[in-house]
């Protein structure tokens, strides 16, 4: 199964921003964390982070020309502003997981919106790291 995961901004800051919020751990060890998950899976992945929204928007069409399987998203801060993510999901109509580190329903109340999550299939949030080992195995699921 072909699977990419997309990172949106800032989340190349783990480790250093709010480490209260995400831990300690480094976006390194997160992409180190997924890339040895899927290992021994029958798993071709690609991991993409920018904090540029047309970047993103740009690697969620490439998804679909690179006959990507399934696209796990944290958007961070674009999930509660980008409908140009949203559409870019629905447009490529690829399965999608939303993950998120932390529990968006305990922070902010500008972060209880979530655009990006009216295209995905599921949403995991609040499980840090693990989030989105969970989310490579419910696309597997889907396989």
């Amino acid at each position: 199964m072909k699977l990419l995961v997309i990172n949106g901004p800032n989340l190349n800051f783990l480790g250093i921003r709010e480490p209260e919020v995400y831990g300690t751990a480094t976006y390194q060890d997160l992409c180190d964390l997924i890339t040895n998950y899927v290992e021994n899976k029958d798993v071709e992945l690609e991991i993409f982070q920018s904090n540029h929204e047309g970047d993103l928007v740009d690697c969620i069409q490439q998804a679909y020309y690179d006959k990507v399987e399934g696209i796990i998203i944290n958007p961070a801060a674009y999930t509660h502003t980008s409908i140009a993510l949203l559409d870019a999901l629905k447009s490529v109509m690829i399965p999608a997981v939303e993950v998120h580190i932390s529990d968006l329903t305990k922070r902010e109340d500008f972060r209880q919106i979530s655009y990006v999550g009216m295209a995905a299939k599921k949403t995991i949030k609040g499980h840090g790291f693990n989030g989105y080992l969970e989310a490579i195995d419910y696309l597997l699921t889907l396989k």
